[in-house]
């Protein structure tokens, strides 16, 4: 199994909206977070796009192409890029520019995202949400596919035997579908033959085990091979020495981030209770100490035996000394185990 972090990137406000820390040093501490993962034998990190204040970074490729010269081993996908809203051409260009620049460590997780203000910003309907998914992400399949591609459709201009340059340095650059619980997506991902990442941030695990289900029978039933079709999870999570430090530590940015977003999407509030169930064997959240997310990992291997699992460190506004631990303990205690326990297993 591969493992890896994902991060929003957030940049920690304080109660009247100012940053407690500066947007340069957000992304200084981010670059030495990539590095410590790279370092520490993790393969992925992923940097989430985003276009509001409290998360920093609204271009993925471009911080991963700083991170790809910074690292030797570590796999650098978008998680996600918001296709949606932008343009196929320049999403394939950025990307090819950091395999080139990583010798061919790039991916793209594309995803219709769960935050929308990238479409006003620009000019997309949200009245067409999943069609401007549906059509750029086949537009980005094809230039992946052929140097020179003819294409039409609604959404941009025609290209006519054009060339789509720079090329990548792996013969594709992986592309994986991001999916938060939407059947349709789940078999879009199969039918089109592309990996996905299924995020579960909360409830309990098993409830998703049909979409699994779903992608894989998908896949039997028009003749593809659902064993070449990799499935990734992704949870929000937090390790350190023990427990109750974890907890204690984790909950208070955990849930103001949560709280605060809640509040603009009528989640209930945020409750220590719920958030210690979550904690729990069977929950949702990946914290613990090192044993507690080795046992949690390997309960949701059982439940969908997954090739790669993403844990999100940074949701709310974690100390770097603390996630800069977290991470050194998942690479160092968590990722040996899991490996070994899956290969002998």
């Amino acid at each position: 199994m591969e493992l890896g972090i994902y991060s929003f990137v957030e940049l920690p406000l304080d109660s009247s909206g100012g940053n407690k820390i500066s947007p340069r040093q957000r992304l200084s501490n981010l670059m030495e977070e990539i590095v410590l993962a790279d370092q520490a034998g993790l393969d992925v990190f992923g940097i989430g796009e985003h276009h509001r204040p409290d998360f920093i970074v609204s271009s993925p490729a471009v911080v991963l192409a700083a991170a790809a010269v910074k690292t030797q081993n570590i796999r650098l996908t978008s998680a996600v890029t918001v296709l949606s809203s932008d343009d196929p051409v320049r999403v394939f260009q950025d990307f090819s520019t950091v395999d080139l620049l990583s010798n061919g460590r790039a991916e793209i997780m594309a995803g219709r995202g769960s935050f929308i203000e990238s479409f006003p910003l620009f000019g997309y309907d949200l009245e067409e949400y999943d069609s401007l998914f549906e059509e750029k992400l086949q537009l980005l399949m094809k230039i992946r596919e052929s140097e020179k591609i003819t294409w039409s459709g609604r959404h941009r201009p025609e290209l006519k035997n054009l060339g789509i340059y720079p090329r990548s340095v792996q013969e594709k650059i992986p592309v994986w579908v991001a999916v938060g619980g939407t059947p349709q997506s789940v078999v879009r991902a199969a039918v089109l033959g592309l990996p996905m990442a299924l995020a579960i941030i909360g409830g309990d695990p098993d409830r998703f085990v049909p979409f699994a289900e779903l992608y894989r029978n998908t896949a039997k039933n028009i003749k593809r091979d659902p064993s070449k079709l990799p499935l990734s999870i992704n949870s929000h999570g937090y390790i350190a020495e023990d427990s109750q430090q974890a907890r204690d530590e984790y909950y208070p940015p955990y849930a103001e981030v949560m709280g605060r977003i809640g509040r603009e999407r009528n989640w209930p509030p945020q409750t220590r209770g719920r958030f210690d169930d979550e904690c729990a064997p069977h929950g949702a959240l990946f914290v613990g100490s090192p044993q507690q997310v080795i046992d949690k990992i390997m309960y949701e291997y059982g439940l969908f035996q997954h090739q790669r699992c993403l844990i999100q460190f940074s949701v709310g506004s974690i100390p770097h000394a603390k996630m800069m631990k977290s991470i050194e303990l998942f690479g160092t205690k968590v990722a040996p185990v899991i490996r070994r326990e899956i290969t002998t297993g």
